[in-house]
């Protein structure tokens, strides 16, 4: 396939690439800087509204990945705009752009988040399940509408609903490795919350799988199919890394830290599944949360410190 990827510098992105190309695929990227001579680029401005469009023609194949980084800082409200412009307006003039093609890709897939079902406690969701109230569940559901003009032509438009992806190299385990091997971690808030998370090396595998699976449409649950509470997710990486996990992060204490996005990301309590994935016959490589962890640390890493 010819794949362009949006977003291929980014934690997932980066790590796409080279998977992709080493399967035989041919990369080309969406970049908003100049593209580089020699290179698969095509240039992009989301917020002037312009894309190589003529160079979109032969595509069959888009991952679209780009979107301001929401857990980089407090949630100003300058920083709210950027997360949601960065995903609405990126995405609307990506798709106006492909709907526009002679030929159109096949398929593509777009970024969203498990923010699109909002804090509901303790009851499992599956796609079908209705959006959430707040900030997250609004960018969502405005991020995926975005995708319009694309359905519209006839693509097959696939809404990857990532949870929290794993790895040391980037998102959120990245950050909790340094307390945690410190002796400094444990549970935020009650810990009562639900973590959807997902193995980074799975976040790949099921890429690949929504490239060639032509039944996959719509919005698809990008989890593990065994969602933990954060209590439960703080012993078992205490466990693999060898430290206690005796000092929590009080909910006054994470809101004083983090402000809104304390509620939106670490105390919002999420149970998804994956239910569209296991119907089409995804196999996962680390459906459970501590295989995961010994993975992707392992037993040097998660001793190391």
């Amino acid at each position: 396939m010819h794949v362009l990827i949006s977003g291929a510098s980014g934690f997932i992105g980066s790590a796409l690439v080279p998977t992709l190309t080493a399967t035989g695929h041919t990369v080309r990227r969406l970049v908003r800087s100049t593209p580089h001579p020699g290179r698969a680029e095509i240039p992009w401005n989301p917020a002037a509204r312009s894309i190589g469009t003529p160079a979109l023609e032969g595509l069959d194949a888009v991952v679209h990945l780009a979107g301001d980084n929401i857990a980089s800082g407090r949630w100003t409200a300058a920083k709210k705009v950027s997360i949601r412009n960065s995903r609405v307006q990126g995405t609307t003039v990506l798709c106006e752009a492909l709907a526009q093609l002679v030929k159109p890709p096949k398929v593509l897939l777009s970024a969203s988040a498990i923010g699109y079902y909002g804090d509901r406690g303790e009851t499992t969701l599956r796609e079908a399940s209705p959006p959430g109230t707040g900030f997250l569940a609004e960018v969502c559901q405005a991020w995926e509408a975005a995708t319009a003009p694309a359905v519209q032509r006839g693509i097959r438009v696939v809404h990857l609903r990532f949870g929290i992806v794993l790895s040391p190299a980037g998102g959120a385990l990245a950050k909790m490795l340094t307390p945690f091997r410190l002796g400094l971690g444990g549970v935020v808030g009650t810990g009562k919350q639900y973590m959807s998370w997902i193995a980074l090396d799975d976040v790949l595998g099921v890429i690949q799988h929504a490239l060639s699976t032509e039944t996959l449409q719509g919005p698809v649950n990008v989890v593990a199919p065994q969602p933990v509470t954060n209590q439960a997710f703080t012993t078992t990486l205490g466990k693999v890394l060898r430290r206690p996990t005796r000092l929590p992060l009080p909910t006054f204490a994470a809101h004083l830290i983090f402000g809104e996005m304390a509620d939106a990301l670490l105390l919002a309590s999420t149970r998804v599944v994956p239910a569209q994935l296991v119907a089409s016959g995804y196999t996962f490589h680390y459906p459970e949360v501590e295989e995961a962890l010994q993975h992707l640390l392992g037993t040097s890493q998660a001793a190391s410190g």
